[in-house]
């Protein structure tokens, strides 16, 4: 098996792995040429690029949604 050649477990690990820190640069290179050749992959990766992009969204979402409303008003 070649040092660049990864599975899809291997592969999956690898972008979960990317979204707490970098990769190396023989990992980076093994992800994108299993990417450019797997055809489940990509989608795989398409799904934690989407779930972070939902999870950014929610956290600004939920930081402006703890301040009161600059339009609200208190009755008396």
């Amino acid at each position: 098996m070649s040092l660049l050649r990864r599975t899809c477990k291997e592969a999956a690990a690898l972008l979960i792995a990317r979204e707490d820190r970098g990769l190396n640069l023989p990992d980076k290179i093994a992800l994108k040429l299993h990417l450019l050749a797997c055809k489940a992959c990509p989608k795989f990766e398409n799904q934690v690029l989407t779930l972070r992009a939902a999870m950014g969204r929610w956290r600004n979402y939920a930081d402006n949604d703890s301040r009161p409303p600059s339009n609200s008003r208190v009755d008396s």
